[in-house]
Parts: structure tokens; C-alpha cells; sequence
């Protein structure tokens, strides 16, 4: 598999999005990744991608990397059933991404538009955020104002939630 960080940098840079380049190990979890945002200034963030019990929907819920989701919760909120964890085939076929680098910059493989983006309502207090570029040996940060707009050009639905 090529590496998928440089559709990220050309998609951000032709909405004009700046953002800075961290590189690390490679890390699959928050755990994993506290250790190498010591020097990094930002909001950090749970990916999840997830599907509903038919598995007709699919959601990316991003939420504060401290925060641990309810998934029934978020269910209730979205007005759906059941949530569970999506599988590797699923992942890779809506976002072209593998587990462990689940970002939201894997929208820029969802041409058409069916993952539901679930954001965590306290991400709009955050002045700047942090993501894999599609591949987790590389952290992206960018300015929340920037994040938002990023989303809106990606054209998914997104909602906010309370987790």
C-alpha cells in the first residue's frame, strides 16, 4: 500500500489549510501516543469508526483522546440503534484506512459522502486539533477553525454530540 499521507497535505493545501508535521513511531492507540504529544500543542483525538446494527450506516466519532465514548449514548443522541465497532473491511472500504490510523482525513476516501461524522461538542472549545494523516507514524495539527471548514469540504454529514 502506498503511503497515503501525501493525498492529506494536497487536500488541505488546496483548501489553504496550514498544519504542522509531527513524526513518531508508528501507534495504534491513545495510549500508545501520549508519550509523543509531550511537545504538541493541541486538542488530541479519538478516531472511531463505527457502524450501526444493520450496518447500513457508518459513523466516524472524534472525541477528546481522554474522553472514553458510551456508545449507547452516542446511539441515542444520533437517534440510531445499537453501535459497534466497524471491521478492517469495512474501515478500508469507506475510508481507505487501515485500524490504528482511523483520522478524519480518511474522508477524502469517502467520495460518496455515507460515513456520518459524530464530532464531541467540547472539540468546538479547542483552538487547534490534532490527526493522522491516513497513516499513524505522522500527527498533523491544524487550527480547529480549519478542521471545520475541512469537514464542510469533505461534504459528510456531520452532527455534534455530548460524550
Amino acid at each position: 500500500m502506498s503511503d497515503p499521507e501525501p493525498a492529506v497535505a494536497a487536500r488541505l493545501a488546496e483548501l489553504g489549510i496550514a498544519y504542522e508535521r509531527h513524526e513518531h513511531p508508528a501507534v495504534a492507540t491513545v495510549e500508545e501516543a501520549q508519550k509523543y504529544w509531550a511537545g504538541i500543542d493541541a486538542a488530541h483525538c479519538k478516531n472511531l469508526f463505527l457502524r450501526n446494527q444493520k450496518g447500513n450506516r457508518h459513523y466516524l466519532v472524534v472525541l477528546l483522546h481522554s474522553k472514553r465514548a458510551d456508545l449507547r449514548a452516542v446511539a441515542d443522541q444520533i437517534g440510531d440503534g445499537k453501535l459497534s465497532f466497524a471491521s478492517p473491511e469495512r474501515l478500508m472500504a469507506h475510508l481507505g484506512l487501515t485500524p490504528g490510523s482511523v483520522s478524519p482525513f480518511g474522508l477524502i476516501n469517502d467520495r460518496p459522502h455515507i460515513v456520518r461524522v459524530v464530532l464531541d461538542r467540547d472539540l468546538r472549545a479547542t483552538s487547534r486539533v490534532s490527526f493522522h494523516p491516513n497513516i499513524n507514524t505522522r500527527t498533523y495539527v491544524i487550527a480547529t477553525t480549519d478542521f471545520t471548514r475541512f469537514l464542510e469540504a469533505c461534504g459528510n454529514p456531520v452532527q455534534h454530540v455530548t460524550i
